[in-house]
């Protein structure tokens, strides 16, 4: 398909904030950061893992290196429609991710081991051996936002998320089906993002500091996996989330 980039290396810092401190930030960032040219975008994902949920139960471990493979759009897509096959990996606090793009209907043979449509045969080939790696590996979860995303006027490749209305579920695991499922967050609140490819700028570390915003260990995915064993547990199932 058309080319985007398919490599990243970075730094990623994750925050809690409430839409005072958001809208704070957006008049501190004035001058210093831009609404990127997507603006607000509906991103939706589906996150793979092991019948077991081998992969987000190593993540909640907090290990030196983890990795997770999901499949992304941008809105709802049709067959045709393009998505990202992204094989994310973290070691040592530094995130590398790979990924490529395809139809909607490319993905779903690709990720059945049917063939690769040959866009960017090394990224796709990681990506085969992971998961031939994991046995059994299948979507598990649905799980979209909606997105503000700002880039540093000086520095382009400074990016400043903010994730919010986060929705998620558990059954109808096809980006086609539409967002709908269950809220991942308290009314009001959302998810900022530092991606930065090396330390962060002195005046944005002033900024957090002035607004008193810390930052967290917040996994969407790992978040919403805790939450429904924590209700499987109340109903009576017997499983094993640790």
């Amino acid at each position: 398909m058309s080319n985007v980039q398919s490599v990243f290396k970075r730094v990623e810092k994750k925050y809690m904030v409430n839409e005072t401190q958001y809208h704070k930030l957006m008049q501190r960032f004035e001058g210093r950061m831009q609404v990127d040219k997507y603006g607000k975008t509906t991103i939706c994902n589906i996150y793979y893992d092991t019948p077991s949920h081998q992969l987000i139960r190593n993540s909640l471990e907090k290990p030196v290196y983890k990795e997770k493979l999901r499949v992304r759009s941008y809105g709802t897509p049709d067959e045709d429609g393009r998505v990202f096959v992204e094989l994310k990996k973290k070691y040592k606090g530094v995130v590398y991710k790979r990924r490529v793009d395809m139809t909607l209907a490319q993905s779903r043979s690709f990720m059945r081991g049917a063939g690769a449509p040959s866009v960017n045969p090394q990224i796709e080939n990681e990506i085969s051996y992971f998961l031939d790696f994991y046995k059994g590996i299948a979507p598990a979860m649905f799980l979209s936002y909606e997105r503000i995303a700002l880039c540093g006027v000086k520095n382009p490749d400074l990016r400043v998320t903010f994730d919010s209305r986060i929705t998620y579920r558990e059954e109808e695991l096809s980006l086609e089906k539409g967002v709908w499922g269950k809220q991942l967050l308290e009314p009001g609140h959302m998810i900022m993002e530092i991606k930065i490819p090396g330390a962060m700028p002195l005046w944005l570390s002033e900024i957090l500091d002035e607004l008193k915003i810390f930052p967290t260990t917040f996994s969407k995915y790992g978040t919403a996996y805790m939450r429904e064993c924590k209700n499987e547990l109340k109903s009576g199932k017997v499983i094993d989330c640790a």
